[in-house]
């Protein structure tokens, strides 16, 4: 049984294949992810929004840092981090920063994300 840092770790690097497919499995069916550009809720809409970002960001690098655990028990656990990401946008190297909450809870036994808020940081 994975615990929550084993599972952010995986997640981290199933997000890195850029295909959709390999991180759907983490993500529950019903979640709700905040980015910058909106809100997102239910898998599909999930999946146009990764998918939208893997588009305009080519080779992206995610990375999250400086985890916080907030809450940790037998059924859920919440987290805040730092994210950072690199690739080619537009043929340009960038890079950025940002912070970010996920929540997971156990369903059917697995660790599943229900909630992300990504976001910029404050100026």
């Amino acid at each position: 049984m994975m615990t929550p840092i084993e599972f952010l770790h995986e997640y981290e690097q199933r997000t890195n294949t850029h295909r959709f497919e390999e991180v759907a499995p983490l993500i529950a069916d019903t979640a709700v992810y905040w980015f910058n550009d909106g809100s997102f809720q239910g898998i599909e809409a999930i999946k146009q929004a990764f998918e939208k970002t893997w588009a305009l960001i080519q080779d992206e690098q995610y990375t999250i840092e400086n985890v916080q655990w907030l809450v940790e028990d037998q059924q859920s656990a919440v987290c805040i981090y730092l994210f950072r990401w690199q690739g080619n946008v537009e043929g340009q190297l960038m890079q950025g920063m940002g912070r970010g909450t996920s929540i997971l809870k156990k369903v059917d036994g697995q660790w599943k994300v229900i909630h992300e808020h990504l976001s910029s940081l404050p100026q």
